[in-house]
């Protein structure tokens, strides 16, 4: 034990070098599935697909990354798998929508809405708080009200018993307010929605202005929605070097 205290003492706190410079630290996303072009659409593969991520183009494989689950079916045990990036910045705004204002970028609080998730989105975004990723360097606040919040971020496919909280919570925020949908079922409904007792996703009950795949989106991906929802978001070329799903 006392070995584990000298070295902590010794490393001191380890911040993320993310949005300065990129992040390459092993595991730090899932990844995400690549579109194909100029390959055919084999029928096995897209019933490997279980929220139906894969479509077919004229061009070849397309992916709908608002479905994506991370599953790596498309890519594990099968004959001409779909190859992976292994990035996080997956961010973006709708159309239609428009970042905060330059006044409110530097200084945003958040209100965080559980509207169903199943526990894996909300815990990533619990871990934006700790000294790794320490999201108050960079102006981003959580706050237990939505009357003092600038930005509503809405886990889950929305549930018919958290449609009424929601809409009093977004009703609630002075403006201007922003909302971002975190995860693949505030997106779509992913594996969950839509059904008899849930919502496809944040935007059947509100205007939603930015969302966030994955399932769950590591916290970097998050990170990076805060980012472009303030308007100050750094897109990098050199994003991490592709890995077979097998290795992540």
């Amino acid at each position: 034990m006392i070995r584990w205290v000298i070295k902590g003492l010794q490393t001191g706190i380890v911040t993320t070098p993310y949005p300065e410079k990129q992040d390459n630290t092993l595991g730090i996303t899932p990844g995400l599935p690549k579109g194909l072009g100029g390959r055919d659409f084999p029928e096995d593969l897209r019933l490997r697909c279980p929220t139906g991520a894969l479509v077919k183009t004229e061009n070849g494989i397309d992916v709908e990354y608002e479905r994506c689950i991370h599953c790596y079916r498309c890519a594990r045990d099968i004959k001409e798998p779909v190859p992976w990036k292994a990035d996080f910045e997956w961010a973006r705004m709708k159309d239609g929508s428009d970042v905060f204002p330059k006044a409110f970028r530097s200084s945003v609080h958040i209100r965080v809405l559980d509207a169903g998730d199943c526990g894996a989105c909300i815990n990533e975004l619990k871990l934006l708080n700790n000294p790794f990723y320490n999201m108050h360097r960079l102006g981003f606040f959580i706050t237990p009200t939505p009357r003092k919040a600038d930005l509503l971020i809405v886990v889950g496919p929305v549930t018919e018993h958290m449609k009424l909280p929601l809409l009093k919570a977004y009703e609630a925020m002075p403006a201007p307010k922003r909302v971002m949908a975190v995860g693949a079922c505030a997106l779509c409904g992913g594996v969950f929605g839509p059904d008899f007792v849930t919502y496809a996703g944040v935007s059947e009950i509100l205007p939603v202005d930015a969302e966030v795949p994955g399932c769950p989106p590591p916290p970097l991906a998050i990170l990076h929605g805060l980012l472009t929802v303030t308007g100050r978001n750094t897109v990098f070329s050199d994003v991490h070097t592709p890995a077979a799903p097998e290795q992540m």
